[in-house]
């Protein structure tokens, strides 16, 4: 494990992208040590959130050289869906962690590095990051990430950033919000830290039931939406968290 550092502390686990001589580009290693980092995160009682973060002087600028020196060698099918079915696959696990995962980004974040950050729950960034889908650029898809830009964008803007592969600077991704905090570059570190431990103050089972609710809705009718909600509801107020926390509510009230 060289390629994801892992620290926790305080009930925060911070996984660091540990390759900043290559602007921690993603390769298979990266992404399956990112994968065992997130199992070790979402197993550890002790934690409560999880942090993403790079090393050096960017986030995370896209796939690794030798993905794409397999791409314009022209890899066999069986290859290609592989590599597209790993990264998918670290996508999907960031949504079924049951702990909120929190991307701080600083300098770039491009390709699939913006693809990694759009993945996680929220995003704290520095003034000075980018995001940037450029894959349209190599005459290549943003495809994976398209099913989270359009959910979180709405259809015009996520065909934009998809179709131009342009670079938004961190003032107009919070203003479309696409994140949801942008701090001063010297207080990055500060403040998603900060912000993650307000966050990890919260009720764990809370945090959870929030997190499945929420992406559990997908794609689903209002009348569901309603009543999945109403079962997580009832499913809520049975947690010792809940309970706890109404009965103090009332003490308070009541003196």
């Amino acid at each position: 494990m060289d390629r994801v550092l892992y620290e926790s502390e305080e009930s925060i686990a911070v996984l660091t992208l540990n390759r900043p001589d290559k602007r921690n580009a993603i390769d298979d290693a990266l992404i399956d040590e990112l994968r065992t980092s997130l199992d070790r995160a979402a197993n550890d009682d002790g934690v409560r959130v999880i942090v993403i973060r790079g090393a050096g002087k960017d986030f995370c600028a896209g796939a690794d050289l030798s993905q794409l020196e397999r791409v314009a060698a022209g890899a066999d099918p069986i290859q290609n869906l592989e590599d597209a079915s790993a990264l998918a696959e670290l996508f999907i696990a960031i949504r079924r962690n049951p702990k909120p995962v929190i991307a701080a980004v600083h300098g770039n974040a491009f390709a699939g590095g913006a693809g990694l950050a759009t993945a996680c729950d929220m995003i704290v960034c520095a003034e000075s990051a980018r995001f940037a889908y450029t894959e349209v650029r190599l005459g290549f898809v943003p495809a994976m990430v398209m099913a989270l830009l359009r959910r979180i964008l709405g259809e015009k803007l996520a065909f934009e950033l998809a179709a131009f592969g342009d670079a938004i600077q961190a003032d107009e991704a919070f203003r479309i919000g696409l994140v949801n905090r942008v701090v001063p570059d010297k207080d990055l570190e500060h403040a998603v830290i900060k912000f993650a431990r307000d966050l990890a103050t919260r009720s764990p089972s809370a945090l959870r039931l929030i997190k499945r609710l929420f992406y559990g809705i997908d794609g689903v009718t209002f009348e569901q939406a309603i009543t999945r909600g109403a079962e997580v509801n009832a499913l809520a107020r049975a947690t010792p968290d809940c309970q706890e926390g109404v009965r103090a509510f009332l003490e308070n009230r009541r003196s």
